[in-house]
């Protein structure tokens, strides 16, 4: 059996970064595929996080950073086309900062999903998926009925980590983490640790056919409008776990099967930390020490208390701050790969 199913990483998630015009519309290539879930980021200025996705459709935004329904045609920009290589992106009025201002720097992540969508009758509650069962990644919609149900992913896997949002309420984003268990819940808006209640997943385990969700109008408000992405783990290329901080400069391994292209991390055990993002692009040497936070407008950053080194099978940390290796910390992360440890045909990856 091959090692990975998966040889060439960026023809299901990528890293582009592009220099905006500050015209518009303006069409961004270089991705590789048709992006179904899009994630843009400025870089050198304070704006919120714009993620896109293919079932909401063009013009459609919601921003990791805050509480917000589902805005269309905002003036801040809006994804306004998903193009065979690449995205566009558009804007209302004279502004389009979060998108395209004219010479800020941004950074975009893409995820291929189905390039198309599905009804999908698996759970208690019908969805519309766009599921990739190759790379382990599905962009689930449904309608809230305020009881406990399942919700059917179309991924033929377990779902190792998924996020929710309510599309039509000012309410918190939602995420589910295999290593933190279907009692507990975490907020990607927020900083919060992670806490323990039934009213979300139902304290059931996801399965390879459907998620479970309790009666919390946060992701299961009767007639309102969901979007899930979810997440499963497929060896040699995309990896769901926790670790324990160590406290050092000499940090944590954590051994993921691949060579990281993009990995976030969030502390469970305490609040008052952030969802912290690295990529390959950015840094494209070790240490990397750039990085986002997910429920944060601030530009990027570089810091003593946040880096990481990029190894051929795995991460490890490099600096001590609590947000990332505080000594007996506990934490969650998600992390996509840029070459698998091994290739289908034996072909070992190196370390940067």
């Amino acid at each position: 059996m091959a090692y990975t199913p998966i040889d060439k990483s960026s023809d299901y998630f990528n890293t582009v970064l592009y220099t905006g015009t500050g015209s518009f519309p303006s069409s961004k290539t270089g991705v590789g595929f048709q992006p179904d879930f899009i994630w843009i980021k400025r870089r050198n200025a304070v704006a919120s996080h714009v993620l896109s996705d293919s079932i909401r459709g063009v013009t459609k935004t919601l921003y990791s950073d805050s509480t917000s329904a589902e805005l269309t045609n905002n003036i801040y920009g809006w994804v306004s086309a998903f193009g065979s290589d690449g995205f566009s992106v558009d804007q209302s009025g004279s502004s389009g900062e979060n998108v395209n201002a004219s010479g800020s720097t941004y950074a975009s992540w893409n995820w291929l999903g189905a390039n198309g969508t599905a009804a999908n009758t698996d759970g208690s509650t019908s969805s519309t998926v766009s599921a990739n069962t190759t790379s382990g990644f599905s962009i689930v919609s449904y309608t809230g009925t305020g009881s406990a149900g399942t919700v059917g992913t179309g991924l033929g896997a377990v779902p190792k980590m998924i996020i929710i949002k309510d599309r039509d309420a000012a309410d918190n984003w939602n995420v589910y983490h295999s290593s933190t268990g279907n009692n507990s819940h975490m907020h990607l808006n927020l900083t919060n640790a992670a806490s323990g209640s039934s009213s979300y997943w139902n304290t059931t385990t996801p399965t390879s056919s459907v998620f479970s969700l309790g009666s919390n109008s946060a992701v299961n408000a009767n007639g309102n409008n969901f979007i899930a992405y979810c997440f499963a783990d497929v060896q040699g290329y995309s990896k769901f776990g926790s670790y324990t901080g160590n406290g050092s400069t000499d940090g944590t391994f954590v051994y993921t099967g691949f060579k990281p292209a993009w990995v976030m991390v969030k502390r469970t055990s305490a609040s008052g930390d952030n969802w912290i993002m690295f990529d390959n692009k950015r840094d494209e040497f070790n240490v990397e020490e750039t990085f986002f936070e997910a429920n944060s407008t601030d530009a990027e950053k570089t810091s003593a208390s946040h880096k990481v080194d990029f190894l051929s099978n795995g991460f490890k940390m490099r600096a001590t701050g609590a947000g990332s290796n505080g000594s007996g910390s506990t934490y969650i992360y998600m992390c996509f790969a840029e070459n698998p440890f091994v290739s289908s045909t034996g072909v070992p990856a190196t370390a940067r």
